[in-house]
């Protein structure tokens, strides 16, 4: 099929790094790699910071001009034989595709959609009832953690839903080095407010509970909070952590492969990109019981999930596997085997040919 992709949030182009953006472009590649053809429809970025009628009124007003702009396109070269919308959810609703895909008898379809009822007061209502529509009209709904389907569920009963696992492009990672330092914990996470930081306080909090241990730790990340985020070390010996600060994509897995163990407690993670990585690298993981982690880490087998909050038990998950070097041995040969064999990009677009085949195409 020839695929008009669009990503309201963030495009795969956006020279931000993030999770959204590895996400977007990983899934062009899988629907590449069965033999799509995907344009990116548009450029444009409706996100809404802040629930300020103004800037929704100005997104609106540029979301009509690109679609007369689409219109003009399809009109003269012809319409795709289908829109597909990534990570439409209330600070980012898709407002081009669905009306464009009306016009034209497009099947319209959304990877990642979300829905929250705690979101529904004010203009966040107003944004949450569009995406509701959206995934009303959508001929599919693609939700990568059940988390996501509930919402949907809830809100859109007769919603069509399918699933499809949190995935990566683990290509990088089929080559295995000289291990790493089994002491050594690693983070990769952005420095900004909210869940971010919250997570790196929890982080800051359980290591300074096991000081007494011998262990190292690289931080990869950084943002508009790197100072408040730093603070939280304090009482952390500085020759004790390495910060690399923003470092390229492609950098990454040599970090990842330089350690032993991956920490990030993982407030308000919609599943967690890092997650699935640091364990195709190897990496056992220790993370929180919440949000969407529980989705790609599996408890026990590749890592550990401790109770949400519970800083003494995160500290005591990180000290089991410094402590026992059989353990960690095991859980980071399941974590990889669980990544390349089940969480690959080839799985996953096998996955997506077999939910886009049963989408009618005029």
């Amino acid at each position: 099929m020839r695929i008009a992709f669009y990503a309201p949030l963030k495009s795969p182009n956006h020279p931000v790094a993030s999770g959204d953006r590895q996400m977007a472009r990983m899934l062009v590649k899988a629907l590449e790699r069965v033999g799509h053809s995907v344009e990116l429809a548009s450029e444009l970025r409706l996100y809404l910071r802040e629930p300020e009628s103004k800037s929704f009124d100005a997104l609106k007003i540029e979301a009509r001009e690109e679609g007369a702009r689409l219109t003009k396109l399809w009109d003269r070269d012809g319409k795709p034989d289908l829109w597909f919308s990534y990570h439409p959810y209330y600070k980012a609703p898709d407002l081009i595709g669905p009306e464009l895909a009306a016009a034209f008898a497009v099947p319209y379809v959304t990877a990642e959609a979300s829905y929250s009822r705690r979101r529904n007061a004010g203009l966040w209502a107003d944004t949450q009832a569009l995406v509701a529509r959206a995934v009303e009209q959508a001929a599919l709904n693609i939700c990568f953690t059940q988390r996501d389907r509930q919402g949907l569920t809830d809100a859109i009963p007769d919603a069509a839903l399918g699933m499809l696992s949190p995935f990566i492009d683990a290509s990088v990672f089929q080559e295995m080095p000289a291990r790493g330092c089994p002491t050594r914990l690693v983070t990769v996470a952005m420095m900004r407010s909210g869940d971010k930081v919250e997570s790196y306080r929890m982080l800051a909090q359980a290591l300074g509970r096991i000081g007494h241990l011998p262990w190292t730790m690289s931080v990869v990340g950084d943002g508009p909070a790197r100072d408040e985020v730093k603070a939280q070390f304090a009482g952390v010996p500085a020759d004790r952590i390495e910060w690399l600060g923003a470092i390229e994509p492609a950098a990454v897995p040599d970090v990842l492969y330089s350690g032993g163990i991956y920490v990030w407690p993982g407030y308000g993670e919609a599943y967690g990109v890092a997650y699935l990585e640091a364990q195709a690298a190897g990496l056992p993981v220790v993370a929180q019981d919440i949000a969407g982690v529980p989705e790609v880490v599996r408890d026990g087998q590749t890592g550990f999930l401790t109770p949400p909050g519970d800083v003494a038990a995160f500290a005591s998950a990180i000290e089991r596997l410094l402590a026992r070097n059989d353990e960690r041995t095991i859980m980071a040969a399941e974590a990889r085997r669980f990544i390349l064999e089940e969480r690959s990009l080839d799985v996953a677009a096998a996955r997506l040919a077999e939910l886009l085949a049963k989408i009618p195409v005029s």
